[in-house]
């Protein structure tokens, strides 16, 4: 079903019997019968055909009611990619959890695929883990924390329908993890949050609902609580059934923890907890029960309120509860806009998806390039031919790849809320729309704006095709932006990036994939941008410009300025008032 919308605020409604569901801003009845869709857009519904029909069909709607796509998103080293692996061991894709940081008879992370990951001890690609659990297919996505890796992150929020904020119990709201809440805010993502690390010494759990609230200016409402905290945390009491699951340590949290379920009139709580723990707990709850906000899964799923759990991802405390609350909580898929313009149904007969991403070398044997896709609408079949508007002409789509970190296996079909890799044989760009349907193409992304430049140097001669294949390949991955200079003076390609992390990424990438050793060196350029001119105007910015801007091509052959300083910057745009110039493209 799509739907064509004009400007104003709206609430897009469907009803259907048979199916239950949650999509933003879904509303469940009861008895379970119906499902309603609310989704909240900057738009109002007129008279129009749809594109697609939705057809009723039963065994489909149920596929897609069963999915749960989510991002994971986080300030480095709040235990993002800790919960990430435990999730995955509680769910039994994992038998054993790896480690971020691992240590002996303890392998990697799942999630932690490249080897300068695993060497560095953080996240620098995004990475897809599907697996299920209780009837439910999850697409995890599990994104870079550190900012210098934040364009992967921000892309990959394209492809969620909800997102799992993580906080470190100690520090609370940090730098990254307010810029990533901003962006899932701007796309009006639901956000469940986890208080992680209970199990260290750390902030008052009231006084953390309350910086969420007041800094992100989001309705907290707790799910669970904590008792206790540091070497005291015992474990966590659900604050709807007023049970208490109290954990026992496992080895070394690789394993799954034990928990014993009592109720908080049992009289063995003291015995469990400690005397002084029973009387604080039974304090905050009633504090809770007087003046905490109430769980509103519609107001959740319009994004103006998080349900906040707590625990230890490291020693698997309360991770069990909350898998089993993204079950009951994360929306299933919702409708995607077309051409800014067009509601496009999950439930559409035509298939319908869009590359938010590329990894290259992800299998050691065939160093082959990998698109990821989010499937939108509609089923893929194999052999399907699909329209790929920004090449203009029809492809065939042989096969899909269900992927779990590196790992990769092919499947037949794929359904609305997927996230799934097609191989790249250069046909495919991140934003690129495939569809059944000619009229259906989404938004593209637009790169970031580079504030770091480097020169790339080859140090072996004798591997120039190597070198020049990785430079395109890393091009097309969005890793770093690679410029040349359009006068033919500089031979060596120029990189832009977001962070300087990304040129030790490029570094070890070019060394581990490629076996070709590079060095890089620093460039003064402080920004780029693209002028959309005549040749004769490019002619005479290029005349005009000072010593210091040079003119280049980026990987797409379009002309860009690299700009020494600011003041440079702002003389060429002001004394152009003609000429457009684009911060990225």
């Amino acid at each position: 079903m799509a739907q064509k919308l004009t400007n104003a605020a709206y609430f897009f409604t469907i009803a259907d019997a048979g199916v239950i569901a949650k999509v933003p801003l879904l509303h469940q009845f009861h008895p379970p019968t119906k499902i309603l869709w609310k989704h909240r857009l900057q738009a109002d519904i007129t008279d129009n055909p749809p594109i697609e029909a939705a057809v009723h069909d039963p065994a489909f709607e149920r596929e897609i009611a069963r999915r749960r796509t989510f991002a994971i998103i986080s300030h480095p080293d709040a235990g993002k990619t800790t919960l990430t692996e435990k999730l995955l061991l509680y769910a039994g894709a994992v038998h054993s959890a790896g480690s971020v940081r691992p240590k002996r008879n303890r392998g990697h992370a799942t999630s932690d695929w490249m080897a300068i990951e695993q060497a560095r001890g953080i996240s620098i690609t995004s990475t897809v883990l599907q697996f299920e659990y209780e009837g439910c297919l999850f697409n995890l996505l599990d994104t870079p924390g550190h900012q210098d890796f934040s364009e992967d992150t921000y892309r990959t929020l394209t492809a969620v329908d909800s997102a799992i904020m993580v906080l470190d119990s100690a520090k609370g709201i940090e730098p990254q993890t307010r810029k990533l809440f901003d962006a899932c805010r701007l796309r009006k993502i639901p956000i469940l949050t986890f208080i992680n690390k209970m199990d260290h010494h750390g902030r008052d759990p009231l006084e953390l609902i309350d910086e969420v609230e007041s800094l992100l200016k989001i309705s907290a409402a707790p799910i669970n609580w904590p008792i206790g905290s540091g070497n005291l945390f015992r474990g966590v009491v659900d604050l709807a059934t007023k049970r208490l699951l109290r954990f026992s340590p496992s080895f070394g949290g690789q394993l799954m923890a034990e928990a014993t379920e009592l109720s908080l009139e049992d009289n063995d709580l003291e015995d469990a907890v400690g005397e002084n723990q029973a009387g604080q707990l039974r304090e905050t709850l009633a504090l809770l029960d007087a003046a905490g906000a109430r769980f509103d899964e519609v107001r959740f799923l319009r994004g103006e309120q998080t349900p906040v759990f707590f625990g230890s991802a490291l020693n698997n405390f309360g991770v069990q509860a909350f898998l089993e609350a993204l079950v009951r909580l994360a929306p299933a898929p919702a409708p995607r806009l077309s051409k800014g313009t067009t509601l496009i149904d999950p439930k559409s007969t035509g298939f319908s998806a869009f590359v938010f991403k590329i990894q290259g070398n992800m299998d050691p044997q065939h160093r082959d390039s990998m698109a990821i896709l989010r499937v939108c609408s509609g089923k893929f079949e194999r052999d399907m031919l699909v329209n790929h508007p920004r090449l203009g002409r029809k492809i065939r789509m042989t096969r899909l790849h269900r992927l779990f970190a590196r790992d990769r296996e092919t499947i037949d079909e794929a359904f609305p809320g997927d996230v799934v890799g097609i191989v790249n044989p250069g046909l495919f760009t991140i934003g690129d729309t495939l569809s059944t349907n000619s009229d259906i193409e989404f938004e593209r992304m637009p790169s970031f704006q580079p504030e770091f430049f480097c020169s790339l140097y080859n140090g072996d001669v004798t591997r120039n095709k190597q070198f020049r294949k990785a430079i395109v390949q890393l091009a097309e991955e969005g890793v770093v932006q690679v410029y040349h200079a359009s006068d033919a003076m500089r031979r060596e390609p120029i990189l832009g990036a977001v962070g300087k992390l990304q040129f030790d990424v490029v570094e070890a990438r070019f060394l581990q994939e490629y076996g070709v050793k590079v060095s890089s060196s620093p460039l003064p350029y402080v920004g780029a941008r693209w002028p959309v001119a005549s040749p004769e105007e490019i002619k005479k910015l290029s005349r005009d410009s000072s010593s210091g801007t040079l003119l280049a091509t980026d990987h797409h052959d379009r002309l860009v300025f690299l700009f020494n300083t600011p003041w440079d910057m702002r003389r060429m745009i002001e004394n152009n008032p003609s000429v457009e110039f684009r911060e990225t493209f």
